[in-house]
């Protein structure tokens, strides 16, 4: 976890009002975190802190490129990503992350660990099915798309194929659905 001291916002030192605070997430952040779906990853990541006199207001977005497999035919590729994050930081008697949104720090914390947040806000804005531009338009050819095409019910053809293939008996049976 030495790698993410950087990720410490000292808050009681600053002067009320609104400060900023920018950073660039790559592989190495995700390492900390001991999560590797991502093949590599430039995010940059802004968080705009408002201190007030009774609470913090922070408020994180990200944009950037996540290079992740396609679900469906094996290729990597670049996603882009992006996200917002709202937290509300108060002060009470203990400790509570319970809730998304807010957080309870205990009287006389003077620095907030921002790392779990934008680690879980970058993980979350990535889809849960991941499909490569290329095969949402159709311009990427490859075996395993072949395959799944091949593979693929024929609804149509097979519709028609039933359709011609009925018992001559209900073919009439049909007749008096539509003689009505």
């Amino acid at each position: 976890m030495k790698d993410l001291k950087g990720f410490l916002i000292q808050f009681s030192g600053l002067k009320l009002g609104k400060h900023q605070f920018d950073y660039q997430i790559d592989n190495t952040f995700f390492k900390c975190f001991e999560y590797d779906e991502f093949n590599n990853a430039s995010v940059a990541v802004s968080i705009s802190l408002d201190k007030k006199n009774t609470m913090l207001e922070l408020v994180f977005k990200h944009k950037g490129i996540v290079n992740v497999p396609c679900d469906v035919s094996g290729i990597d590729f670049d996603l882009p990503i992006k996200g917002k994050l709202n937290l509300l930081v108060k002060f009470a008697d203990e400790f509570n992350n319970e809730n998304d949104e807010m957080l309870l720090l205990p009287h006389g914390e003077y620095q907030i660990d921002v790392s779990q947040y934008i680690y879980e806000s970058i993980v979350l804005s990535v889809p849960a099915k991941r499909i490569h531009p290329g095969v949402k338009d159709g311009t990427l050819e490859t075996k395993s798309i072949e395959t799944l095409e091949k593979l693929a019910p024929k609804h149509k053809e097979q519709t028609e194929k039933q359709e011609q293939e009925i018992d001559p008996r209900w073919a009439a049976l049909k007749k008096l659905l539509t003689d009505k």
